[in-house]
């Protein structure tokens, strides 16, 4: 009986309920088949395909990157003034559109041109999908509904990297452009799921214009992007810093790299639900920060221990190391969703939460290459100042919080004063003069 209910339980935390929340998480997964697929196959189609040197893809690639960056606080102000589904549905049309035009890319200038759009795109439609499943559920919902997504995404990369892996093995021209045609086409399809999803009614706007970058002028909720952005180079530490760490200061075989990403997929799918319960409120979120940024400096203190072992003992250090900044990625995550559904007003939900996205985007920029020389190229003790930096960062993560839910948000009035507190200033204060 015990085994049925465990059973029963994982098959719940992975498997969405039905409704909404299993909608909105199919389309996820159709989504991320045709982008995990493009994901994997993209350097070999620029360069195979395209005739690209790697020179070009990269300064493409990095100047899509900045305007992503620029972009991301007046681009997600468009979902407060046309809706977020609108904004969705266009948002994959024209990827779709985009991506079917990339085979016909006969020079750089047009490389740059279809890849700066569909960053834009990319980042437009990305906010709307998100304030969307914030709009559309019940504030209990939401934190476990984006966590379903996240496992669905997860799936669907993964079944698009197996895809890619048949088509790299083609190698053919056709089968290149075949690739590009068929994430255009999930693309479409994700559309048609989209549009088939219920309108929401939106947020009354606000009678005074506001500048699409005055967000931009809300201290602590922007302290709150930065922090969590700082917190985000989870992804950066996996994927690059990880990697080149076994390469370069142990002695495991190249294969554990594969196999520690298919670990954190594995481990994503499974646990992201179950770990991102109690980050549906503004307090359960700052908590779940905080868990994250110490699961992190705990990864950089356990990760250099794999430069003193040897044999199976790196590999075990290695897979332990991974774990927890898989937990880290995981909690984290849902720390990001729950203050991105519990702190921006919904006349500004859009703008705010693409503000939010603004920490993030500032990690893939400065990321990579400040953790990779610090960690890596300091030869290891490098691990120490950083793990102090992110244990820094976890402990700043409940005041920051408690600073931007006290704080009226763009449009909203002033929080009321306590009784208490309103009783102290009244005794305080100077009694009129009688009129004579």
């Amino acid at each position: 009986m015990g085994t049925r209910n465990t059973i029963r339980t994982a098959v719940r935390d992975v498997v969405p309920p039905a409704g909404l929340t299993r909608a909105l998480a199919v389309q996820a997964t159709v989504y991320a088949i045709g982008h995990g697929l493009f994901q994997a196959g993209s350097a070999v189609f620029f360069t195979r395909a395209l005739g690209l040197s790697p020179t070009q893809v990269g300064l493409g690639l990095s100047l899509a990157a900045g305007v992503s960056l620029l972009g991301t606080v007046p681009l997600g102000a468009l979902t407060d003034r046309y809706g977020a589904r609108r904004i969705w549905l266009v948002g994959l049309l024209a990827e779709a559109a985009l991506f079917g035009a990339y085979p016909f890319v006969g020079s750089f200038a047009g490389f740059l041109a279809v890849v700066v759009a569909l960053a834009a795109v990319d980042a437009t439609a990305g906010v709307a999908r998100h304030v969307y499943s914030i709009n559309v559920l019940p504030s209990d919902q939401r934190v476990t509904a984006l966590a379903y997504q996240r496992s669905a995404l997860n799936v669907g990369f993964g079944l698009g990297a197996v895809i890619s892996g048949v088509v790299l093995a083609v190698d053919t021209m056709a089968a290149y452009r075949g690739m590009v045609w068929f994430n255009a086409a999930m693309m479409l399809v994700t559309a048609v799921f989209v549009r088939r999803l219920p309108r929401i009614p939106e947020a009354t706007r606000p009678a005074e214009k506001t500048s699409r970058l005055a967000v931009l002028s809300d201290r602590p909720f922007m302290a709150v992007s930065l922090l969590s952005g700082l917190l985000s180079s989870h992804g950066t530490l996996y994927l690059v810093v990880l990697p080149l760490w076994v390469l370069s200061h142990t002695d495991a075989p190249r294969i554990l790299i594969a196999a520690l990403v298919l670990l954190n997929t594995i481990l994503a799918v499974l646990l992201q639900v179950r770990v991102s319960r109690g980050a549906d409120t503004t307090p359960g979120a700052g908590r779940a920060l905080r868990t994250g940024g110490l699961l992190i400096a705990l990864f950089c203190l356990v990760l250099p221990i794999s430069t003193l072992t040897g044999g199976v003992a790196t590999i075990v250090v290695l897979v332990i190391a991974a774990v927890v900044l898989t937990l880290a990625e995981l909690v984290q995550s849902a720390g990001m969703w729950g203050l991105t559904s519990t702190l921006p007003p919904a006349t500004h939900r859009g703008a705010y939460v693409g503000a939010f996205r603004l920490g993030g985007q500032l990690q893939y920029l400065a990321a990579p290459a400040g953790l990779t020389a610090l960690g890596v190229g300091t030869g290891g003790w490098g691990w120490l100042p950083m793990a102090a930096m992110f244990a820094v960062a976890a402990l700043a993560a409940m005041p920051l919080v408690g600073w931007a839910a006290r704080r009226p948000r763009l449009g909203e009035p002033a929080p009321e004063p306590e009784p208490a507190a309103a009783a102290a200033a009244a005794a305080t204060t100077p009694a009129a003069a009688p009129v004579s």
